[in-house]
Formats: C-alpha cells, structure tokens, sequence
C-alpha cells in the first residue's frame, strides 16, 4: 500500500531530526561527556595575585574586549557543535566570571548549565571547571584537591603550584552516585623527563582521593577527565592513576582510559611540531563497562572539525589556536576537543 505523502513527508522529517540529535549527542538515551582545554580564557581585568597582566588591554597580548569575546563566541560553537553536552570539562580559564560570561554567549543561553569551579593557586591564574546540565547530572557537592609539592618533586622551583583538581559528586540518569573529576596535570616545560615527577605527584594525589571514595561508597562510579599532559601510557597515567586501556573483561573497581586505542593509533589532541600527541583524556572507573549498569560506554571522539584547524606549512594540520607567543592568529584553542558518548540502559 502506498504511504499518504503527507504522512512520508513527516516521517522524513523525524528521521533527519533523530539522525542529527543523535550527531550531537542529544538522544534522549544519550550523555555526551566532553572536555575542551580552551587556552586561555581571561577577562580583561588585571588581578594583582597572578602572573595574567599579559592579558589585559595593554598587556602584551592586547587582549581587549573584542578578542575577549570572539574567544567566547569560539567557544559556544565548539560547545554547539558537540551537541551542548551534558557534562563539559574545561581548563585554562581564569575565574568563574568568564564562565558566566560563556554561559550567556550564543547558543550557551539556552541551555541549562550549572557551574562548578574554585580558585586554585596556580601562578598565571587558570583553572578548571565544570559545565553540568543540571536537568541530567543532580550535584550533591563539589570539592577540590590541593597539592603541595615538596622540594624533592620541585628541586629548583621554591614555591612552585599547580592548578587544583576539581570534584563534583553528583547523580548522572540515576541516583547512583558518580564523582567527575576534572585535571590539568603540569605542563611540559623544561622537557617531558625532567617535568615528569610533578604529573606523577599530582597523579598519586587523584589515585589516594578515589582510593578514599571508593572505600567510603563502593559502589560509586568515576568520570576523570582533563588535559593530563602526558599520554595514555606515561607513568602519571597508565601506572600511578592505574588507567589501563579499555578492555573485554572489566572490573568495577577498575579504572579504563577511554582514549587509549586512539592513542595507540597516533591519533591526538595536541600537535607539538608536526607530532600528535593525546594529552586530553577521559577515563571511566569499571561499571561504564558492565551490563548491569545503567550508563553503558558506547564511544571515544576527537572533536577534528575544519573549522578548528590550521594548515601549517611546515608541519601540516594543527589546532588553530588563538595565540603563537605573542603574535593573535585568533582561532579557538591549541587543543581540540575530546568527548564520549555514554547509553542510558536502564
């Protein structure tokens, strides 16, 4: 029997609207996770506790309120283009007055972000954060971890500090509890071997905090993810987290790195002189992977859209970021984004 045409025409329009929701992660049995390290994120002002006088108006980087806002807007398109995602990581922003200010750019408005972030003591400034949509993830709380780093982690860096780690406890599509946890481990300066110990230092500080709370509510589930500043198989990582590649026989008490696989196949988030490198991560604890669980893990995704990349002559394809040293290219960010795609079971 011939469809009324009408009727076809409606059921054409529901499939290419299911299609594209499910593109942008927006099924109802759909949570996309997502972390963006969005390079430097500040606003104009010069707070006197902090290295960030570079980004003002007449700082070095003459970083005035039309760049300020273009950074904004760059944001929200990233963030639309991933579908608005339920739980948005973020790193390298400086205060929550610029997350407030991103939750009212663009499409942003429209959607219901909650906010959670602390001051951390890092020198220049910048934090990180959480965007959660408060209709899917209910916080019970939020917390941070503080490290201190003892001369012999920091030998020749008196007073040295780093960004804190950001805990928020809440229920994600049920009332079992889930604590997200958001990184910026240190950077690399100096050379990957000799700024090493501090990302283990800070690795050992996040696996003792698990330790805690998994021996206070076994049953709980974790979602870390941030820019870790080495890759899914350096030591900060793979041996003191204990983040093993995603695996068929998974125990609940376990932790599995989600971009292990992407690694291993020279994929990136970071282009350092032609060379990628997969520093932004998202590890799950075990029961993403057992049937029994209501969230099941369907998905890892680099964010690899045109629009956020640079064709460099001398090294080829990189993340069109916003600044090279001193010099405004005005693109997004030096990282691209990474996200998972978790199935409502049950």
């Amino acid at each position: 029997m011939k469809m009324p045409v009408r009727f076809a025409f409606l059921i054409l329009i529901f499939s290419s609207w299911s299609c594209a929701m499910m593109k942008n992660g927006q099924s109802d049995q759909t949570i996309r996770v997502a972390f963006y390290n969005v390079e430097n994120l500040f606003d104009l002002e010069d707070d006197p506790n902090t290295l960030d006088e570079d980004f003002t108006p007449s700082g070095k980087q003459q970083w005035t309120a039309e760049r300020y806002q273009t950074k904004l807007n760059h944001i929200d398109e990233v963030a639309k283009g991933l579908g608005y995602p339920v739980l948005l990581g973020l790193c390298e922003v400086e205060n929550k007055k610029v997350l407030e200010d991103l939750s009212e750019t663009g499409g942003m408005r429209n959607h219901p972000y909650h906010i959670a972030h602390f001051e951390s003591p890092d020198r220049r400034g910048i934090d990180v954060a959480l965007l959660y949509n408060k209709k899917h993830f209910k916080v019970k709380s939020t917390s941070f971890i503080r490290m201190d780093f003892p001369e012999a982690v920091v030998p020749d860096e008196a007073g040295y500090t780093s960004r804190d780690i950001l805990v928020v406890e809440g229920a994600l599509g049920s009332k079992s509890t889930v604590y997200v946890m958001v990184v910026h481990f240190p950077s690399r300066y100096g050379g990957v071997p000799q700024s090493e110990p501090k990302r283990v230092h800070v690795a050992s500080f996040l696996r003792n905090k698990i330790d805690e709370l998994q021996a206070a509510n076994p049953n709980a589930s974790f979602i870390i993810m941030g820019d870790f500043n080495d890759e899914t198989t350096n030591k900060s990582v793979a041996q003191t987290l204990q983040a093993f590649p995603l695996s068929s026989d998974p125990k609940p008490e376990h932790l599995y790195n989600c971009f292990s696989k992407l690694d291993a196949d020279s994929l990136g988030s970071y282009n350092y002189r032609g060379e990628w490198n997969m520093l932004d991560q998202i590890i799950l604890s075990g029961r993403f992977f057992l049937p029994t669980y209501h969230l099941e893990y369907q998905s890892s995704h680099i964010f690899r859209e045109e629009f956020l990349m640079y064709n460099d002559p001398k090294n080829g394809p990189r993340p069109n970021r916003t600044y090279g040293g001193d010099r405004y290219f005005g693109g997004y960010s030096d990282h691209l984004p990474v996200y998972i795609d978790l199935k409502k079971v049950r």
